[in-house]
């Protein structure tokens, strides 16, 4: 069916009509914050005690705008006679905000959870030198990541939380044993064992006594 001549300008009218007739709402930034959703892209937070500078996020990071040094030191042995261990150490951790595109791949990849995302926008800067955020700018952005969504009621327990609690049950079981009075004094309960036998061994007359019976019987007129 071939189309009426001027329905494509009237509809294009409508919708103008429909626009004018809505009420303007106009957002009053900077001075009333705008209310963003809880997964907003702003600025990437590091929590360095987690980083191990495997290098990940520098390797998979499509605009090379992550800068990681470091260097390894030499960990005495935990145990006499176990051997010596190196680790990394993190000299220099920074972001250049000019660069990243904010494409999160740095996140997913990180093995130890050691970057976060921000809602936090507003570091614009007059020098591009500036937004290249070292370490320490990184780690201040930590404190504005918000607390993360709370799970299912209907989901699975996690097996970190999971282990952990039987851990705690099993722990405080045996010390609930630990320090459990016991029925007899220290050193004076049967043994199982012996409780079984007495059990099942006849009960002697009153009177007489292991002595006597394990004495030969003397023959009448010996």
């Amino acid at each position: 069916m071939a189309p009426i001549p001027g329905s494509g300008l009237a509809k294009g009218l409508a919708v103008t009509l429909r626009t004018m007739t809505k009420k303007t709402v106009t957002e009053q930034y900077p001075d009333v914050q705008p209310d963003l959703p809880p997964r907003t892209r702003g600025v990437i937070g590091l929590f360095e005690e987690n980083c191990t500078v495997c290098m990940l996020c520098a390797r998979e990071c499509p605009d090379w705008c992550i800068y990681i040094d470091s260097h390894k030191e030499t960990v005495p042995p935990a145990a006499p006679g176990g051997r010596e261990r190196s680790r990394n150490v993190l000299d220099r951790f920074a972001i250049d905000f000019s660069l990243c595109m904010y494409c999160g791949i740095c996140i997913e990849v990180c093995p130890f959870d050691a970057l976060f995302w921000s809602p936090e926008f507003e570091y614009a800067e007059t020098d591009i030198h500036e937004l290249t955020h070292e370490r320490d700018k990184l780690r201040e952005w930590m404190w504005t990541v918000p607390a993360p969504p709370a799970l299912d009621p209907g989901a699975e327990e996690p097996k970190e939380i999971a282990s952990a609690r039987k851990a705690a049950e099993k722990l405080a079981a045996a010390q609930a044993e630990a320090t459990a009075p016991a029925a007899f004094p220290t050193g004076t309960e049967p043994h199982a064992d012996e409780q079984a036998r007495a059990a099942e061994s006849p009960t002697r007359p009153a009177g007489d006594s292991k002595q006597q019976t394990d004495q030969p019987r003397q023959e009448d007129g010996e």
